[in-house]
């Protein structure tokens, strides 16, 4: 196994996932179900995570390629399927348990675009396509699976940080989260402007 690759890995998909960062959001969607709901939440999300890098790592290239489909425009549709749901968050309307759908809000937007999203998936790509040999893969593959656990484990412990705030705390981390949301959704959407400005303006 390569130790070294295997260290660029776990750092490079922990700082890009960032597990304590997404409690904040991950609570803000959950807070109010149940703690088996929310757990069953913790776990889907990290499953299709996994899935979704796992396929990029394999056919991505050739999957976006085939669609003609660039990066930056993958980029872009992940800051807008964040930016609908901060902005649910900010306007209070994902407040009652009672619309929410735990499988939904595990898919999208914990899945994906918030734990699997551009980043982790452009990452991942790059360290498949840089690989030479099996124990290359082998220290990708661990490195994936590793980061998904501490993601797992970071979500899945969050519930301690609910049992503090109570349901009024709840609330306001709702709207910090819902900002914070945003935020993340603008810079995805900027930088993929920028990357598509950046390639036209290269190309002519």
């Amino acid at each position: 196994m390569n130790l070294k690759l295997l260290g660029e890995v776990l750092v490079t998909l922990l700082v890009i996932t960032d597990p304590p960062g997404a409690v904040p959001i991950f609570l803000a969607l959950t807070g109010q179900l149940p703690a088996r709901e929310r757990t069953r939440a913790a776990w889907q999300a990290v499953a299709l995570a996994l899935g979704v890098i796992v396929v990029f790592a394999v056919v991505g290239q050739t999957l976006l390629d085939y669609l003609h489909i660039d990066l930056p425009a993958l980029q872009g549709a992940g800051g807008l399927l964040l930016l609908l749901v901060a902005l649910e968050l900010l306007t209070g309307k994902s407040d009652d348990p009672g619309e929410q759908n735990t499988s939904n809000i595990a898919l999208v937007p914990l899945g994906t675009p918030l734990l699997a999203g551009p980043g982790a998936i452009v990452a991942t790509m790059l360290f498949v396509q840089q690989a030479e040999g099996s124990a290359d893969y082998l220290s990708i593959a661990v490195g994936i699976v590793a980061v998904m656990l501490a993601v797992w484990l970071t979500l899945r412990f969050s519930g301690v940080v609910v049992t503090v705030l109570r349901p009024a705390g709840i609330e306001v981390l709702t709207r910090i989260a819902g900002l914070l949301l945003a935020a993340i959704a603008v810079q995805l959407i900027a930088d993929s402007v920028a990357a598509f400005v950046t390639a036209h303006l290269g190309a002519g």
